[in-house]
């Protein structure tokens, strides 16, 4: 990091988001097809590598942007229907992914021990039941006297690790995943609490995760339409029952429920239109965000697991961090991602710049991390 000496960076802020670990590929003599992260050897280099070396005496800031573990992913819990949802359910799941994946947590650790060094957690959807403050005290024990130096909590929807610079997770921007992280949680008068999940969330339990067990790359093919086009000629029985699974699971848990509630057929379709907005255009979606927020010059976001990195005509500059899960993109104008692993690198010259001078001090990039482990082999998926 000779480059990092000479330019005098006084901060590195790292973005990650979407790495999706679950309960480990094996549960109970089982192979886990729901468990979509397969990278831990090259987590915990990257972990080591911001760590150590020419970044031991530099500020080094980690942002997990959302879905960094995932909970819609665990199966075989001893739970079921509503009880899915309850804290005792969390708390089951949270501590299958934990002891699936030491390795990680164990450098995460190691990550906080070295001086200048901090981790930001964005709650994103998929790891949404940390809303339960007793999940967070259980994660958070984890890393002992240094988990002053990990921050993780219901507040935080949008980070701003420095001036200009906003992270969010993403699904705040569509309707079936957003939720308030404040009031999220509901309690019996037995005492008893309760995560309410978005509509989306009881859709990938009860529909994604279903068809998971058939056809494993299921929730890793980009654009949905070309998977829908591709299934249908190649895989047809399969994607028309998976197509009559999502028009019947949509129609009677969403269209039913506006239809009784709402009065106005104006209303009903407007609603219908947004619950529709899946895996939408980002780049066009966040011009509205920099026109509300004129202080700010870069938005980063995750949840679509697609990699982008956008410069505008008036300097702002949006990215997408992709994802850590194998993806398979069947655009054919568009790069196949496969195992690519992404995530925004901000490199700060000057700590108290004034807004106007951002260029001049701030860095911005989208980075692929190629990995530093040697090893003259790799596990198949």
């Amino acid at each position: 990091m000779k480059s990092h000496q000479k330019n005098n960076v006084q901060k590195v802020v790292l973005v990650i988001s979407d790495l999706h670990l679950s309960a480990g590929k094996m549960i109970k003599g089982k192979r886990n097809l729901l468990e979509d992260f397969h990278y831990d050897n090259e987590l915990i280099d990257f972990l080591k590598y911001y760590s150590s070396g020419d970044y031991e005496g530099i500020e080094v800031e980690l942002v997990i942007n959302g879905d960094f573990l995932d909970f819609l992913a665990v199966p075989y819990v001893e739970f079921y229907d509503d009880e899915f949802w309850s804290e005792s359910a969390a708390m089951a799941k949270l501590r299958m992914i934990m002891n699936a994946h030491t390795g990680v947590l164990d450098a995460l650790k190691n990550f906080l021990t070295v001086p200048q060094k901090r981790i930001v957690y964005i709650i994103g959807n998929h790891d949404a039941e940390f809303v339960f403050d007793s999940l967070k005290e259980e994660f958070l024990a984890y890393f002992g006297s240094h988990r002053n130096n990990f921050i993780l909590s219901n507040s935080i929807s949008t980070h701003m690790p420095v001036k200009g610079v906003c992270i969010q997770h993403g699904h705040q921007y569509e309707r079936a995943h957003e939720f308030d992280q404040e009031n999220a949680v509901i309690e019996t008068l037995n005492g008893e609490k309760y995560f309410i999940p978005p509509w989306g969330s009881y859709y990938v339990t009860n529909v994604i995760n279903k068809y998971k067990q058939e056809r494993s790359f299921i929730n890793a093919v980009r654009p949905v339409k070309h998977f829908l086009i591709h299934g249908i000629l190649f895989d047809t029985f399969f994607t028309i029952r998976f197509m009559l699974s999502n028009f019947y699971y949509f129609v009677m848990v969403r269209f039913w429920h506006f239809y009784m509630v709402k009065r106005s057929l104006k209303q009903v379709l407007e609603d219908l239109i947004r619950e529709l907005e899946l895996f939408q255009d980002y780049e066009t979606l966040t011009r509205h965000f920099f026109e509300v927020n004129k202080e700010s010059k870069v938005l980063i976001v995750g949840h679509t697991h697609n990699p982008t990195l956008r410069i505008f005509n008036d300097g702002t500059t949006f990215i997408n961090t992709g994802t850590w899960t194998k993806m398979i993109n069947l655009d054919l104008g568009q790069w196949n991602n496969g195992n690519v692993l992404t995530y925004a690198k901000i490199l700060v010259k000057k700590l108290d710049y004034e807004i106007e001078d951002f260029d001049k001090y701030v860095e911005v990039d989208l980075k692929h991390w190629m990995g530093i482990n040697n090893l003259p082999y790799s596990e198949y998926h």
